[in-house]
């Protein structure tokens, strides 16, 4: 709740700022960290102080997203700008993994920290000309938008339907599990390949392929849905979810040896599917409490939450017992993986994702173009 408390506050460049100055932080205190002079407990307190920072600053930009999608984009890009910066994070996680390794020391990664970060103070908080309706109006209050969801609001606020209320439940549930599958996947690939002889390398490429694909796919797909399918969003999630609940039940089998075509067919399609529900997930919760920044912050607060909670139990059921066959394989993990987000998934034939807000937009600018044609 602290992002849309601040956004509210500072707006969108501060906001910005606040996010760019903690990164700056965390890596100059990790930096700190790593001299020779400093006891070990010294250096785990600044190791665990830079870390403190990160989780701090990230949200600041997963969480802004749409709302700097809304202000700056109109109806025929919203879809395709959410989806750039949503997927920046799986993006910059991948190319850490590959450039990180290339320098020996905490020093360099923080002088990249610190070239980039100044570039926050070129983003601006508004257009001179707001390209929607939506565009030009400050969000509800994250109070106001809590208020109307449990059916609590005072009078002169912002109202939310029962329907959009069980629509952004639904999503909220959908976001956060499908997040949380996807990275704990990311996070455990390689233990989850290593018992059935793959190596190191290939649990990489596998986890590549999926990062890659979902790239190509939700480039791809977003602009189709800003043009043509613009209305269609839970349609698309009532097509792309199951199809990705049963990849996650597909993989209880078919991590076995040897199957690599078999496994980047199903990395592929989980790719794709996962990186383009990414926006339209967002896109709902917008559509649904007219908060960009309020629904943004409930879904990334509900995926980073279940995202600890499946990689410590899957964890916990990799099967380390004398008799495992491979040894220490994480078959029940998998299995745990595909029930959960397979149960969610159900939940999305009750969405119907109302888009209030769009439908308000294209009023506006009807409005306003019949009134310049009339004055014209």
């Amino acid at each position: 709740m602290i992002v849309p408390l601040g956004f509210s506050r500072f707006g969108l460049r501060i906001s910005c700022i606040i996010g760019s100055v903690g990164l700056l932080l965390s890596a100059w205190i990790r930096y700190a960290g790593s001299t020779r002079g400093l006891s070990p407990d010294g250096r785990y307190a600044l190791l665990l102080i830079g870390q403190i920072f990160t989780g701090f600053s990230q949200p600041w930009f997963q969480i802004l997203g749409p709302k700097y999608s809304e202000t700056w984009f109109d109806l025929r890009g919203r879809t395709t700008a959410t989806m750039v910066i949503a997927i920046a994070n799986p993006i910059g996680a991948a190319l850490s993994q590959l450039i990180a390794p290339a320098f020996s020391t905490v020093l360099i990664l923080a002088i990249i920290t610190s070239a980039a970060a100044p570039t926050a103070i070129l983003i601006a908080s508004k257009p001179p000309t707001p390209p929607t309706y939506a565009g030009s109006h400050p969000s509800p209050p994250a109070v106001q938008v809590l208020r109307a969801f449990i059916g609590k609001a005072r009078q002169g606020e912002a109202v939310m339907s029962l329907r959009e209320r069980a629509d952004m439940t639904i999503v909220t549930f959908l976001f956060g599990s499908f997040v949380a599958a996807f990275s704990a996947f990311s996070i455990l690939i390689n233990q989850i390949f290593a018992p059935y002889g793959y190596s190191s390398d290939e649990a990489g490429i596998m986890g590549g392929v999926l990062i890659l694909a979902g790239i190509v796919g939700a480039a791809v797909l977003s602009p189709v849905f800003d043009r043509y399918l613009t209305h269609h969003l839970a349609l698309a999630s009532k097509i792309l979810v199951p199809l990705l609940a049963a990849c996650y039940i597909a993989l209880i089998w078919d991590v076995r040896a040897n199957n690599y075509a078999g496994l980047y067919v199903v990395m592929v399609v989980i790719g794709v599917a996962s990186f383009t529900l990414l926006p339209i997930a967002l896109e709902i919760g917008c559509e649904v409490t007219r908060s960009a920044e309020t629904s943004s912050a409930a879904l990334w607060f509900t995926g980073n939450l279940l995202s600890v909670v499946f990689v410590l139990s899957m964890n916990a059921l990799k099967d380390d017992s004398p008799d495992a066959s491979p040894p220490s394989n994480m078959f029940k993990s998998l299995i745990f993986q595909a029930c959960f987000v397979a149960v969610i998934a159900i939940s999305v034939f009750g969405l119907k994702g109302e888009q209030t807000r769009r439908e308000l937009d294209v009023q506006k600018q009807q409005a306003r173009h019949e009134g310049e044609a009339r004055g014209g």
